[in-house]
């Protein structure tokens, strides 16, 4: 009995710790509120998407970033080796609206050795967005559609804030069972690892990004060193925040509901795919860090409903304790996906998911697998 209890006072501090003493990380509604004021004038913003295979979603991205009128925004698409016409369709989508001399496609060289294909993609397309003298770079997925209040806000953001990057966590699909579960999890998981407080602070070391949806400017990538210095990485978006902070520049991460990724995962087996990409690249391939995981994991998220099948009054109330800590911290992320509220006693199976998906992705890096993305082992 004294173990149990003990154990439960332990999983209780560690939820106090992470409701209080992280960022609070776990309030989101300060992320995702647009802010106040707008730039003076619209900003040059050049718009780079590295694409491969994506004819399902380039149409719906291209139009949506080329839609509004009057902006002067260009956007540079990298078709890298796509066999489903990917760049056909992206060219279509911007003739049907007028304004295909705002879309420049290219081609994209064969990977060289040492590159990730996404920030090869995305090197290619900042190098051919030079001539547009942009104030802004936003580097975006191919599966985003972005409202025409994203870019305008972030502008804002970066401006009122000082900041060189700023990026929006943008809502994920989230409509299939899987999703509902694990989706939501995914992205509170990535606020707990990357408090984004934290990150806006120039006075702590902790820096993220979204790739997804990213904004910067070009001294500031330039200063950083450029795609060259991160080429090699997996979690390229918060690789690039970590070089643009140590270089002295500043961060910022939000969360947004306005923009959204129309990419679907249908399956529990494609999210497992998913985060095995680079669960174990994050460990930094540590077998003790991997261990290390399993552990936290296993005490912070599971072990309070396992508490409450102790026969002992003290462990079982310790245990509920924490799991309604737990729930009170994912109820704003469960709120934000639109999601019945007793989706937020479901964390701890998330947890069991996500500790599996962490496994798997190291075994696929021992077997010379790691990193697999669109054909491509990228983590070997």
């Amino acid at each position: 009995m004294v173990i149990l209890t003990v154990a439960g006072a332990v999983a209780a501090l560690i939820w106090a710790y992470l409701l209080l003493g992280r960022g609070r990380f776990w309030r989101i509604g300060n992320l995702s509120v647009r802010p106040l004021g707008v730039p003076t004038a619209a900003r040059r913003v050049a718009v780079v998407i590295p694409a491969r295979n994506e004819a399902a979603a380039i149409g719906q991205s291209i139009t949506a970033l080329l839609e509004p009128a009057g902006e002067p925004l260009h956007v540079f698409l990298v078709d890298d080796a796509s066999s489903d016409g990917t760049a056909q369709i992206a060219r279509q989508a911007g003739a049907s609206l007028g304004r295909l001399s705002s879309l420049t496609i290219l081609e994209g060289s064969p990977l060289p050795t040492g590159w990730s294909g996404k920030l090869w993609a995305l090197s290619q397309g900042i190098a051919a967005a030079h001539d547009f003298a942009p104030e802004f770079l936003l580097l975006s997925d191919a599966d985003i559609v972005h409202s025409p209040a994203t870019i305008p806000s972030l502008c804002a953001i970066a401006e009122s804030g000082g900041y060189d990057l700023v990026s929006f966590m943008v809502r994920l699909h989230c409509r299939s069972l899987a999703e509902k579960l694990l989706i939501p999890a995914f992205v509170f998981f990535f606020f707990m690892l990357y408090p984004p407080a934290w990150i806006a602070d120039s006075e702590r070391n902790t820096a993220g990004a979204a790739g997804g949806c990213l904004l910067i400017r070009p001294q500031a990538l330039a200063r950083a060193g450029g795609m060259e210095a991160i080429r090699g990485e997996i979690i390229d978006d918060c690789a690039l925040a970590r070089a643009v902070k140590r270089s002295g520049g500043r961060v910022w991460l939000g969360l947004t509901g306005e923009s959204a990724s129309i990419r679907p995962y249908g399956s529990f087996a494609e999210i497992g795919r998913m985060i095995s990409r680079t669960a174990f690249n994050q460990l930094h391939h540590s077998v003790l860090l991997l261990l290390g995981a399993v552990a936290g994991l296993a005490v912070t998220f599971l072990l309070p409903p396992a508490l409450l099948f102790s026969r002992q009054l003290a462990p079982v109330a310790l245990g509920a304790f924490a799991w309604a800590l737990i729930s009170v911290a994912y109820l704003p992320m469960v709120r934000f996906y639109r999601l019945h509220l007793l989706w937020a006693l479901t964390l701890p199976l998330a947890a069991v998911f996500y500790m599996g998906a962490t496994l798997h992705s190291a075994i696929k890096f021992w077997m010379g697998a790691g990193g697999a993305w669109k054909g491509r082992a990228q983590d070997v």
